[in-house]
């Protein structure tokens, strides 16, 4: 049993051990790999792992002894499955590693946004409080979160936890429905408008759609109060990003928090890199160490169920 893990380092930089997978197997691992490599490396290999490495028609085609492919993530858009299934390769992916460090990162951009932390912590450091004339110095407006709207577009696994902090905090919130799930009693059902309208923060939580694509467009952004805070830790492609910084560099947002974007790394030349009170962190909403240890966990669980013929999380 030959197994090729393509791309494994942001699943585990060293912090990890892969000693569990090796025991299923004759493992050969790579930290990246780039499109040119795959079917080279994952020649002869009877199950292939790969959190962002594509698996097209091509490369699955060209893989004649590929039984399984385990994505390391919950989305699975890398993988042809039309091109996997008509192979006869089954394919796994990891659903809710990483809902709780994902909500938490969310209320980690809400509060910078609404606190604005890191900033007051150089002013202490530099000109602005040592040359204060009062004991207490501020120099962005703070904002409370009781009592405030939370929009919660997509409430699925994550955005039901998002919803349960912002409850905690005092927030009222809204949310579209869901087809997976009922909406509690203290989350009130509200259209894809009423989201964006009603809502201090808007957080998404949808997945990356032919109908979602540019789903925060300028005219959803005109929509939103002027004070709104809007964050992004779902797909980057969620949202337009010219509209989203001339919407910020205006006046017209007070805020955005963004984890995701539509290419990353990101050109330079992106205009939320240098937009008007917009945090950017690099996609790292779910790579607490804990997340990554389920997210190993159970890709390996994936690889010894199906071993032992009953696979799990399949996905074809």
């Amino acid at each position: 049993m030959k197994i090729c893990v393509l791309d494994g380092y942001t699943l585990n930089p060293g912090d990890l051990s892969w000693d569990a997978l090796r025991e299923l197997g004759e493992c050969e691992m790579f930290d990246r790999t780039p499109a040119s490599e795959v079917v080279a490396r994952a020649a002869g290999a009877d199950v292939v792992i790969t959190n962002k490495a594509v698996l097209g028609h091509g490369e699955i085609s060209a893989l004649k002894g590929l039984r399984l492919i385990a994505v390391t993530a919950t989305g699975f858009n890398v993988v042809n499955i039309g091109s996997a299934k008509a192979q006869g390769v089954v394919v796994s992916n990891v659903p809710g590693y990483g809902t709780r460090s994902v909500a938490q990162h969310v209320f980690a951009l809400i509060l910078e946004l609404a606190q604005r932390v890191g900033a007051h912590s150089d002013a202490a450091r530099g000109t602005g409080w040592p040359l204060a004339k009062d004991w207490c110095f501020w120099n962005s407006p703070l904002v409370e979160l009781d009592g405030l709207t939370l929009g919660i577009m997509g409430y699925g696994a994550i955005g039901s936890a998002v919803g349960e902090i912002g409850a905690a905090f005092g927030m009222k919130v809204v949310a579209t429905k869901s087809n997976r799930r009922a909406l509690p009693g203290y989350v009130e059902e509200a259209t894809v408008h009423g989201v964006f309208s009603r809502s201090d923060v808007v957080t998404l939580h949808c997945p990356l759609t032919d109908e979602t694509k540019n789903l925060v467009n300028a005219e959803r952004l005109a929509s939103m109060k002027a004070s709104a805070f809007l964050i992004n830790t779902a797909r980057g492609p969620l949202v337009d990003e010219a509209a989203l910084a001339s919407a910020l560099n205006e006046g017209r947002l007070a805020g955005a928090g963004l984890d995701v974007l539509s290419q990353e790394p990101p050109s330079a030349d992106n205009p939320l890199l240098t937009a008007r009170n917009c945090i950017v962190t690099p996609h790292m909403a779910w790579a607490t160490r804990a997340a990554r240890a389920r997210l190993m966990d159970a890709t390996v669980a994936n690889v010894r169920s199906f071993l032992a013929g009953a696979p799990q999380n399949v996905v074809s």
